[in-house]
């Protein structure tokens, strides 16, 4: 998906595209809690500290989720690993990823009303209403090699729309070693249970509302949680 013009009048619907996380098909989603424990991703998996915290908040998943993705570690090639960039968020460092983000598409595209900023500001950070990752049910990761150095997978993790030109979509025309990158994570994810947010390669996650909208489950089992 292109960058948003600056010209309002040529800017595309907002309601083109994947299902955004703020979609009343998934914001209207009950949670069904089940109370599982966060895990400490530390020594399961392999994770990078460019978004560390002084708590070690960032990597910590539901059991579940870290359970998942043990085992698509497991389905990756050889000389192919998981690298976890940023798991459980809590919610006033989420609120204030949406609302900085919310105000740089404000300064950015100052005709959108209100409501349209909230949905546009949705397809890269989570409103804090239904965001994932304060639930530790979502996983923000990429691909490494043995050595530790990281696959090319198109953009950098967590590059926006704007900045990637549209290339943080997971479906997005890359090159061809990113796209088979890509492809070797989806493959791995799903079959291990994970879902996709389709703005962002690297968001994936379980147990929460949009993996419950994408299943078509009755409920999420995992809520907003505290460490």
């Amino acid at each position: 998906m292109p960058d948003f013009p600056r010209d309002r009048s040529a800017m595309p619907a907002l309601d083109e595209g994947p299902v955004l996380i703020s979609d009343p098909r998934v914001t209207s989603i009950e949670v069904d809690e089940c109370g599982e424990k966060l895990s400490d991703v530390r020594g399961r998996l392999r994770v990078d500290e460019r978004l560390a915290d002084p708590a070690g908040a960032y990597a910590h998943l539901r059991e579940g989720l870290l359970a998942r993705l043990e085992e698509a570690q497991d389905l990756l090639p050889a000389g192919c690993h998981l690298v976890v960039v940023e798991g459980y968020r809590p919610p006033s460092l989420q609120t204030k990823y949406f609302e900085e983000y919310k105000d740089e598409l404000r300064a950015a595209y100052p005709r959108l009303s209100g409501a349209e900023l909230h949905v546009a500001a949705s397809r890269y950070v989570s409103p804090i209403e239904v965001a994932p990752h304060t639930a530790g049910a979502a996983v923000d990761l990429t691909l490494c090699d043995d050595d530790g150095v990281e696959l090319d997978m198109g953009t950098a993790v967590n590059a926006t729309p704007e900045q990637s030109g549209g290339a943080c979509y997971t479906a997005a025309p890359v090159g061809a070693e990113a796209r088979h990158n890509r492809d070797v994570l989806r493959a791995a994810l799903e079959a291990a249970g994970l879902v996709n947010y389709p703005t962002e390669w690297w968001h994936w996650s379980y147990g929460d509302r949009y993996w419950a909208m994408t299943r078509r489950v009755p409920a999420a089992i995992y809520g907003p949680v505290e460490l």
